[in-house]
């Protein structure tokens, strides 16, 4: 199961983009602006960003995850999104005697490769066992740890490289892990900061617009005709 809980992130955070975008047009200093702008102010402004698509100002706030119970296969993907940091368990210096495996509901869903699939993840931790208690170095013996075994990572994203993550990975055509990782960070960030990221998520939803053409999941179609409806 995922876990993945937002621990740090810059205080007022719609709040402080706000702020640094009156500050380029402004006689008087960021920490008077602060005070003075009210919450309307910023709602209006920040969603006025949003819309323009000027969006360096998002990059003033940092939203700090502990993701747990996620796949090797998952932060390979995770870290090709590089305006971001990371800091991964290691499997050099944690060693992996009893290491738990993200099985894929595809393969759960089929008794006979989900038991061959547990069969085989076992015959590795006997292994891995094996060699490290030989002396072969834990940094060696993972070589033959799976894609399939858990890991736990700190991530963080500045709002700007967020929004783009969500576009991406929010996406029914993402990866089903790092779509439900990416649907469970997106709610811990709409609790914080509900005006950056209120139109967040895969094109389909916040501009009606699918850029997958033959490959779409038809979840564009569904919408429009739902706006359709509404409109009658």
């Amino acid at each position: 199961m995922i876990s993945c809980k937002l621990i740090r992130y810059t205080p007022e955070p719609d709040r402080t983009v706000a702020m640094s975008a009156r500050l380029c047009y402004s006689p008087i200093g960021a920490a008077q602006l602060e005070e003075t702008m009210t919450d309307e102010q910023v709602r209006r402004l920040v969603k006025q960003l949003s819309r323009m698509g000027h969006l360096s100002t998002f990059e003033h706030v940092d939203f700090t995850f502990a993701i747990e119970g996620v796949s090797r296969v998952l932060t390979h993907q995770l870290v090709r999104h590089r305006i971001a940091s990371y800091s991964q368990q290691s499997q050099r210096y944690v060693k992996e005697h009893d290491f738990e495996t993200i099985m894929p509901p595809s393969v759960e869903a089929k008794p006979e490769f989900r038991d061959r699939f547990n069969r085989l993840c076992g015959e590795i931790q006997d292994l891995y066992n094996e060699m490290t208690e030989s002396g072969i170095p834990a940094e060696d013996a993972r070589y033959i740890l799976p894609n399939a075994a858990e890991t736990k990572i700190v991530v963080t994203m500045n709002a700007r490289s967020l929004l783009h993550f969500f576009e991406l990975r929010c996406c029914n055509r993402a990866q089903w892990e790092i779509r439900t990782l990416a649907n469970k960070m997106l709610e811990e960030v709409k609790a914080v900061a509900p005006i950056l990221f209120e139109n967040a998520g895969p094109t389909c939803v916040t501009q009606r617009v699918c850029h997958e053409g033959k490959m779409s999941c038809g979840r564009l179609q569904k919408l429009l005709e739902a706006d359709r409806a509404k409109e009658k």
